[in-house]
């Protein structure tokens, strides 16, 4: 199956502009759609924070106003005309003619107002989350392609959108293509505190320590010695490793109740990777963690 490219994102939309090319891209494009000028320079602490803050907001409003960013140590002329007393100033151009600006650091809330305003309303955002649950719908019915379609959809409007890139990953790990579901899941943040892209990560961490060997023979080795612990730990490996996460927290649970400090308290704490790759809400993970408190806490 021949799967989206969520790296395919317009690369139009924002520019490093100069004196020279302003005509062009800011005059003559803002006479099609609205174009943000953000003067900035290399020294500006103030710029290091807003201008990614920009460049999201205006890809979040999926085509409906470009950005082109000035340096002014370097392009001061038309910075000069347009009495740009400090920076980071903003200005908004419509029909060849600035229109609306501001100064300093703003909050994204008002960042995504001024730009609403400019272009009348919040469809990229409600487009957005049409997507995420077309997305999500169609990964449910294993409409691969669909789901793909629908994520890719999105990181074109939102290209950090964390949510989408994690379904992208999804996708990829229901299709069976590991390697590209780590690749994709690594557009995130590595500190990202979303869930989805949390559980993605659980996920191939848990494909990544699968031991080698048949599900069967390890069933075997625990059938035979039921105080082998070390054979029902890779057991549980293999069984999350192939999607069956309630056989896993099943098995290493067992394992707690026999010797909760076996082995450093490795089942303890492969139950929580477990958890975090069911996913938070899950009924593995609530049932799970009740079980497992009932026997930390018995």
């Amino acid at each position: 199956m021949s799967l989206a490219d969520p790296t395919t994102l317009p690369h139009d939309l924002i520019k490093d502009g100069s004196d020279a090319g302003f005509m062009t891209d800011v005059i003559e494009a803002s006479k099609s759609q609205p174009v943000l000028v953000d003067f900035w320079a290399t020294w500006c602490g103030p710029c290091r924070t807003l201008t990614p803050m920009i460049e999201k907001a205006v890809r979040a409003a999926g085509g409906a106003v470009k950005l082109v960013k000035i340096d002014v140590d370097k392009n001061p002329a038309y910075a000069g005309q347009l009495r740009v007393q400090s920076i980071p100033t903003v200005y908004a151009f419509v029909n060849g003619q600035p229109v609306d600006g501001f100064q300093g650091a703003v909050p994204d809330s008002q960042l995504k107002a001024f730009i609403d305003k400019l272009t009348g309303g919040t469809s990229a955002n409600a487009d957005i989350e049409q997507l995420m649950s077309l997305g999500e719908e169609s990964l449910m019915l294993n409409d691969l392609g669909g789901a793909a379609q629908a994520f890719a959809q999105v990181l074109t409007l939102e290209p950090a959108h964390e949510q989408a890139i994690a379904g992208m990953a999804r996708v990829y790990l229901a299709d069976g293509d590991v390697d590209q579901a780590r690749q994709t899941i690594a557009m995130a943040p590595q500190d990202s505190r979303d869930t989805t892209v949390q559980s993605v990560r659980a996920q191939l961490a848990l494909l990544s320590a699968a031991p080698q060997g048949a599900d069967d023979e390890l069933a075997a080795r625990v059938a035979a010695d039921p105080a082998d612990h070390q054979a029902r730990y890779d057991l549980s490996l293999a069984q999350a490793a192939s999607g069956d996460l309630k056989a896993a927290v099943d098995s290493l649970l067992t394992i707690v109740t026999a010797d909760r400090e076996w082995n450093e308290q490795a089942a303890r704490k492969q139950l929580l990777v477990v958890f975090e790759a069911a996913g938070a809400t899950s009924d593995v993970a609530r049932d799970g963690r009740r079980r497992l408190s009932s026997i930390l806490f018995a």
